[in-house]
């Protein structure tokens, strides 16, 4: 497989799909070495089955461990760390991982128990989990979906799930594209497979799924995500960390330089279901937030909050803008959600608060303005 193709394959028997793509990409071939220490990540970013939307679905896991132990590989790892706020070891369990690693005999090593170190990245220095340096081959298993942030997330953006979490909050008070764009120099992934079965093209947590029923393989990251961004809608340049990730050489952004290449001939209905990006439901929330350096379990549990208090005609009784974010540390003002904003008149507690907490806050402070 070259590095500016992108293979795509379309089905309902995801192990099977996955195990055909991965032979047709010959993945095999680009190992080094029958004893390669290989490393799996998936996205378990919450603790949340994957037909919800928001993560790596077991069965393509399955498939490519499959793919890997029938042509020998038996050195073999999963690794990855829910995102702040969440534990890696909950995710494990409801989506299924814990049956995956028993069944192939897959170690699954939780990132956020792991130890870290600084790393040069292009100019600016991250902290990344040891275990990453001990891969030989690496392999990412992103989701495609939306995010409220980043607009997209998909093979950059999963690298994160190899930092600490209080990397993760750094990232956040950088700015979120910078050091994203920067961890794709830190981090070589060295092939791609991209869940894109039912991912929620609003919300990174899920709740929305859009069915497609596809993976693609890869092997550019950068490729992979201007991909993405085209898929749903978006201009490359209108997400900040892809242009920048390929200004730093981590790949190619143009996608016009890229090969498609579609293993089977789908009948691309589901195509139909994609929602515009100025029609989407973060669009007709994400005005009531103010967010400031927001981590993204924080801001990301907010907003489909808002859209139920949307839904059930509370929303519009809102007299002022909603602060979450590392920015309003210390600073006073109206509401608040989040710890940072403890300063507030009213203000809701939590690193970060849960959906449920952030829902029954929200709704008494509305009920309030009756």
């Amino acid at each position: 497989m070259e590095k500016n193709e992108i293979l795509l394959i379309h089905g309902k028997d995801y192990k099977k799909m996955t195990k055909e793509l991965l032979e047709n990409a010959d993945m095999k071939a680009d190992i080094p070495g029958i004893k390669a220490r290989i490393g799996i990540k998936p996205n378990l970013v919450s603790p949340t089955e994957a037909s919800w939307g928001a993560t790596t679905h077991p069965e393509v896991i399955a498939g490519i461990i499959e793919y890997l132990q029938e042509n020998g590989y038996q050195n073999l790892v999963m690794l990855e760390g829910s995102w702040v706020g969440d534990r890696t070891e909950d995710a494990l369990l409801v989506c299924g991982y814990d049956q995956l690693s028993e069944t192939y005999g897959v170690p699954f090593l939780d990132m956020q128990k792991d130890t870290s170190s600084l790393k040069e990245c292009a100019g600016m220095k991250l902290k990344i989990c040891d275990t990453v340096s001990t891969l030989d081959y690496l392999i990412n298993v992103p989701v495609m979906k939306g995010h409220c942030q980043t607009k997209i997330t998909c093979a950059l953006k999963n690298m994160k799930g190899l930092i600490p979490n209080t990397e993760k909050r750094h990232f956040h008070s950088m700015g979120l594209h910078k050091p994203i764009a920067h961890l794709a120099v830190g981090i070589h992934q060295d092939f791609i497979v991209v869940d894109n079965i039912c991912g929620d093209w609003d919300f990174e947590d899920g709740g929305h799924p859009v069915e497609m029923d596809r993976l693609a393989a890869a092997k550019d990251p950068v490729l992979t995500d201007a991909w993405v961004c085209h898929e749903m809608r978006y201009r490359p340049d209108g997400v900040p960390y892809v242009v920048m990730a390929a200004e730093l050489g981590a790949g190619e952004r143009n996608l016009k330089k890229a090969r498609i290449i579609k293993l089977n001939d789908p009948l691309d209905k589901n195509m139909e279901n994609a929602v515009e990006p100025d029609k989407r439901k973060i669009v007709e929330v994400q005005d009531a937030v103010e967010e400031v350096e927001s981590c993204s379990a924080c801001y990301g549990e907010l907003i489909p909050v808002l859209d139920r208090l949307r839904e059930e005609g509370l929303l519009s009784k809102l007299d002022t803008k909603i602060c979450i974010g590392q920015g309003y540390k210390g600073k006073r003002g109206t509401l608040g959600i989040g710890s940072c904003t403890r300063g507030f008149a009213h203000s809701l507690k939590g690193c970060p608060p849960t959906t449920a907490q952030m829902y029954q806050y929200l709704k008494g402070y509305l009920d309030a303005k009756k």
